[in-house]
């Protein structure tokens, strides 16, 4: 059944200013809010705040082009209003920042929950639900509770009154450390660095190939950090990393070799880095993305272009059949290597580590010895995968 997310944005912090404009991972912590809410499924996102600044404001902005549908109320029947009859309701508390995971979770429950957390030291700032446990932030509430509540709350706290009536009404608790992690109540910009470090390093993923392994992670790394405070979206980063390696492909046949290694090597990280952006923006890429399946295809062609100009400025037409024959192994195990276990390829052929390779053959100036030496490479990688396959299924 959809559902649907109501988020609570009018506390404020230790300065003043809204919880819901924190800092995190570059954006605010409401925008992290309504992307769990949106990775989740819930639609339509409604935020309960009394006024909206223009930082706020700012905040629905970016989430709108990002296709998230968010809508500003500063009432409970205007809240009502944005829910269709028998919506369930995901709810985020004001302040919270909760793993994906545990609202993932939570938006699962068939019936109403609400995650709980421990009423120990370390969670003294979050709400109590009784003697032995407060309230971790994120629940799921029948529809009829939204309305039933308007024509009681009065001056009472929406959020609170919410959550006390869906406890009165046998709600389940669900441990949060049980069901996808450990959510952080939020004051200050402070106390969201540890998990922001936590969200950064979260977004890394497997380095499947030893140049993104122990030559480009710094360069990802400060990549990622640096671009997910700006309004750069994943998909542009890849179309730039194709971009650059047909750059590199046009400077091959130009004679211009330097310069297209560089073009090349530039392209390397920055569909990495696209990933790890949409990992933090919780907009993961598409399996089937065009441009991120082109780079293959287009490291190819930068091959192939090496050996067209070798061939026609240095060691004949056997340089082109070398590149020609390199690309046709390195395909080869690209598709044998499907099955393959994972973390089993760090040393195969790869298009970064292709490029890699490059840099002690263009230093010195032997770009016959490089394609000879990558022809060596994947047809080595391609023996390798098919003797592991063989391997596995004798």
């Amino acid at each position: 059944m959809p559902i649907g997310a109501l988020i609570s944005a009018y506390q404020e912090d230790d300065s003043g200013a809204l919880r819901a404009l924190l800092p995190l991972a570059g954006r605010t912590l409401l925008e992290y809010q309504a992307r769990c809410a949106a990775a989740a499924g819930a639609a339509p996102i409604v935020v309960v705040v009394e006024r909206v600044p223009q930082s706020l404001q700012d905040a629905f902005e970016r989430l709108r082009l990002d296709s998230i549908g968010v809508f500003a109320v500063s009432d409970i029947n205007e809240a009502i209003s944005r829910f269709e009859a028998g919506t369930p309701i995901l709810m985020i508390a004001d302040g919270i920042a909760p793993p994906v995971e545990l609202v993932t979770r939570m938006a699962e429950q068939a019936e109403s929950a609400v995650a709980i957390v421990p009423d120990d030291e370390q969670h003294q700032a979050y709400e109590r639900i009784d003697a032995g446990s407060r309230w971790g932030g994120v629940a799921m509430v029948d529809a009829h509770l939204l309305g039933s509540t308007a024509a009681m709350l009065g001056d009472w706290d929406l959020q609170s009154t919410l959550l006390r009536r869906a406890i009165q009404e046998g709600a389940a608790r669900i441990q949060t450390a049980e069901a996808g992690g450990e959510p952080l109540l939020a004051e200050n910009a402070d106390q969201l660095a540890d998990f922001q470090r936590t969200l950064i390093n979260a977004s890394r993923g497997a380095r499947t190939d030893f140049a993104s392994r122990y030559l480009l992670a710094p360069l990802e790394d400060l990549a990622t950090e640096q671009l997910m405070e700006t309004a750069v979206r994943p998909p542009w980063l890849v179309w730039a990393a194709l971009a650059l390696t047909l750059g590199g492909a046009i400077c091959f046949t130009r004679g211009w070799l330097g310069a297209g290694l560089v073009l090349v090597l530039l392209s390397t990280p920055l569909d990495v880095v696209a990933g790890r952006l949409a990992s933090l923006r919780l907009r993961p890429l598409p399996v089937k993305m065009w441009s991120r399946m082109a780079l293959w295809p287009a490291a190819g062609v930068a091959l192939l272009a090496i050996g067209l100009w070798e061939m026609r400025h240095g060691t004949g037409w056997g340089a082109f059949v070398t590149a020609a024959a390199a690309c046709a192994f390195a395909e080869a195990a690209r598709i044998e290597k499907i099955s393959m276990p994972p973390g089993g390829d760090l040393w195969l052929f790869s298009r970064r580590n292709a490029a890699a390779l490059a840099i002690p053959f263009a230093l010195g100036g032997v770009w016959t010895a490089y394609l000879i030496g990558i022809l060596a490479y994947a047809a080595i990688s391609f023996f390798i995968v098919q003797r592991v396959r063989h391997g596995l299924t004798s």
